[in-house]
């Protein structure tokens, strides 16, 4: 059972702003990073939930625009902080945030309580060996396929969690992994890909949205 109260006690934090769509979210974030780094090996299961990425920002925009169907259930993976699932919360989605991290659960939790999204299902979600009973109308995720080697395993969960016409939303900030996403699901999938650009005074970054939709002899298999 999640305790706000535990949670204050066990981990350092940082709060910061993000605006979507003209409405202001305020999120807990790490203060510090060390803790959940490994000293004898910096660069594997690196915190990357425990930042807001342009991409979560951008998907959380185009979910809070989209028309609200009540029929509907949204899965996201791989939700980090919670940002994304929180925005369609409250634009009155039916979502569930999935997350393999426990630190990561906690702080989505957390923000979840934080933005009166407590209702919000929050669910641990191991894509190698995924324990779900659903089908879902609709998968969303964002900067989710950074490791080639979980390609394989996600391909599986959405063959075996989307409904046969369900869609699938991801978004990612424009790299070279974001080709070799689009090459890899393209052989099951009908894609539309459409870009965004977030400019800065220093800089400016290019998101890429994919929605997905099994081809037509997957439909049919089905």
């Amino acid at each position: 059972m999640f305790s706000i109260e535990e949670f204050y006690k066990t981990y350092e934090t940082e709060t910061t702003d993000i605006v979507v769509n003209d409405r202001t979210f305020n999120l807990l974030l790490p203060r510090y990073l060390f803790r959940f780094i490994n000293p004898h090996d910096l660069f594997h299961d690196f915190p990357l939930w425990a930042k807001i990425w342009r991409a979560s920002w951008v998907l959380s925009a185009y979910l809070a625009e989209m028309p609200v169907d009540p029929n509907k259930q949204f899965l996201e993976i791989g939700g980090g902080v919670g940002l994304v699932s929180i925005v369609a919360t409250a634009a009155g989605h039916r979502i569930t945030l999935s997350e393999y991290n426990p630190d990561a659960l906690n702080f989505a939790r957390a923000n979840a309580h934080r933005n009166n999204c407590r209702d919000l299902p929050i669910l641990h979600l191991d894509w190698m060996q995924p324990k779900l009973k659903d089908r879902f109308d609709c998968i969303v995720g964002s900067e989710v396929a950074y490791k080639k080697v979980y390609l394989d395993a996600l391909l599986q969960l959405f063959k075996f969690h989307l409904k046969p016409d369900g869609q699938i939303i991801l978004a990612w900030e424009i790299r070279k992994s974001g080709q070799n996403l689009f090459d890899f699901f393209h052989a099951d999938f009908d894609i539309v890909v459409s870009k965004k650009t977030l400019r800065s005074e220093t800089a400016t970054h290019r998101i890429m949205l994919m929605k997905m939709q099994f081809k037509n002899l997957l439909r049919k298999a089905k």
